[in-house]
């Protein structure tokens, strides 16, 4: 028998929802430990100063350099995904002696070659085996939905890079899309707009400040204003304003219709039995852009379905991931299999 210290197991497998904005670990026996920016700060030398909140600390302070590793969902610089990952796992670890499997969750629409990057971000950061399930399928898992009765279900995972809808029926993907707009093209949106209309340069914390408070995918009862400082774009002075609710929503209007559009057309290239099921059944959202306000009546109304919002939608993803960890028996064959990420 192996001897262990109090408080060290042999082993805790993770589960990773990788994301644009934010990345989230699950410990098995622990829940979610880490939910922290996916960020890192290096110094001249490139050496790992901090990741996460603590990165963004080391915003303009001179000798240290910030980077985002992943870009729409996938792995945009591999050292320093891998550097972030080891940080946010080791943690997440805690004193366990083992190394553990990894979970990693990634968008239905990357390549062969995205999936075996993440598939090394993840032995680099210190995995055994690192298994990659796809998001609207962690999602679908996560909010509950019945993936596996022949019973269809449609999931949106709205996150921060990408929008990924599927169809699922027996435990597979009958129908799938996936388009990188989502939350950071609805912040794009409201900074281009508070620029164009307003004359004022906000940077991304304040343009996603904006579209959290004023912003909606549907009409308000009544109109709702707010200030907003950012720098003058002609003087570079700073300089304070006051925007309605309609103007931010006419900003966000067309990646809304985007995100409508990519609905609409997986249920329309479903099979006629499937798109009944949720016709019947309705869509559920996840995702952390899914909390926009009146997002579900948009679409409702404009597909002519029901539309709910999952209880926890930001943890959906992660919470999917992590009943593979728990139940990796039985759900494995969940997982995108091994054939398909060794392309």
């Amino acid at each position: 028998m192996v001897g262990t210290t109090r408080g060290t197991v042999l082993g805790r497998d993770l589960a990773v929802d990788l994301g644009t904005a934010s990345t989230l670990v699950y410990a098995r026996g622990r829940g979610v430990v880490i939910d922290e920016p996916s960020l890192i700060a290096l110094d001249d030398a490139g050496e790992l100063l901090a990741a996460g909140r603590q990165a963004a600390r080391f915003a303009g302070k001179v000798g240290a350099h910030l980077v985002a590793p992943v870009h729409d969902g996938v792995v945009a610089d591999f050292d320093a995904a891998e550097q972030m990952l080891h940080r946010f796992a080791t943690a997440a670890r805690g004193r366990a002696l083992t190394r553990p499997r990894m979970v990693v969750a990634m968008p239905s629409g990357v390549t062969a070659v995205e999936q075996r990057v993440v598939r090394e971000v993840g032995f680099q950061a210190g995995a055994r085996q690192v298994e990659v399930i796809e998001e609207p399928m962690a999602a679908a898992i996560g909010a509950g939905l019945p993936v596996h009765e022949a019973t269809a279900t449609m999931v949106v995972d709205l996150g921060c890079g990408t929008t990924e809808v599927a169809l699922i029926s027996v435990g597979s993907v009958a129908a799938a899309r996936s388009i990188r707009t989502a939350g950071a093209a609805l912040d794009r949106d409201v900074a281009a707009w508070l620029a164009g209309e307003h004359r004022l340069v906000v940077d991304d914390a304040t343009a996603e400040a904006v579209k959290r408070t004023l912003g909606s995918a549907y009409l308000r009862p009544t109109e709702q204003y707010a200030e907003v400082v950012g720098r003058d774009l002609d003087t570079g002075a700073e300089r304070r304003v006051v925007v309605g609710a309609g103007g931010v929503r006419s900003a966000l209007e067309g990646s809304l219709r985007s995100i409508v559009d990519v609905v609409r057309a997986t249920l329309d290239q479903a099979p006629q039995r499937l798109a009944r099921d949720v016709r019947d059944h309705g869509v559920v959202l996840t995702g952390g852009t899914a909390l926009l306000a009146g997002l579900d009546e948009r679409l409702q109304d404009d597909l002519g379905v029901p539309v709910h919002v999952a209880a926890d939608p930001r943890a959906c993803v992660v919470t999917g991931a992590a009943r593979c960890v728990e139940q990796y028996a039985a759900l494995q064959p969940l997982l995108v299999p091994e054939r398909r990420r060794a392309g």
